[in-house]
């Protein structure tokens, strides 16, 4: 388990994916837009965001971590932009 430190944020990446009419998967990589990851653990300086929760984070922003084959991403908590309600 990864335990952030300061304001850092753990996320595992929810890769979104589209499939076309007939089937096929499509991987999508748009750059531009933000991304969408699950909150794993957050550091002892982050506010108003807890695990479980699903959030929309800058797409750039971050260090990739692969830990137990399982990849993560470290992001600062000002680079995430909103908590996705359910």
């Amino acid at each position: 388990m990864l335990k952030p430190l300061e304001d850092y944020v753990v996320l595992s990446v929810k890769k979104e994916e589209k499939t076309t009419a007939s089937g096929i998967i499509l991987a999508t990589e748009d750059k531009d837009r933000p991304a969408m990851g699950k909150v794993i653990s957050v550091g002892p300086k982050v506010e108003n965001i807890k695990e479980e929760d699903e959030v929309i984070y800058q797409s750039y922003a971050g260090t990739k971590v692969k830990l137990n084959q399982i990849e993560y991403i470290l992001v600062q908590s000002k680079n995430i932009f909103a908590i996705v309600e359910k």
